[in-house]
């Protein structure tokens, strides 16, 4: 899926605060939650996700999703991260 039709989607399914963020190489963040949903798609590099049990990676295209309070660490491949992420709060 390109970019434009994610960001359309985000839209149609109300994850109203659409951002672009960027981080570094090898950074990893220990596990926290966000107070509201998540939705993300990979633009460049990739980003390893650890909740509910499972391991995911993504890479450019890959999306992924996160409901409100879902604990979660994150860690980020040899060229960083940059993704779309839309926000839906409660």
């Amino acid at each position: 899926m390109d970019r434009a039709s994610f960001e359309s989607e985000l839209e149609r399914d109300g994850f109203l605060e659409i951002v672009t963020k960027s981080m570094n190489p090898y950074v990893a963040l220990d596990e926290h939650t966000h107070p509201y949903d998540v939705r993300a798609m990979v633009l460049e590099g990739e980003v390893t996700l650890r909740f509910d049990g499972k391991v995911q990676t993504c890479r450019p295209g890959d999306s992924f999703s996160m409901v409100a309070g879902c604990a979660h660490s994150e860690s980020y491949g040899p060229q960083g991260v940059t993704y779309v992420v839309g926000r839906r709060k409660k």
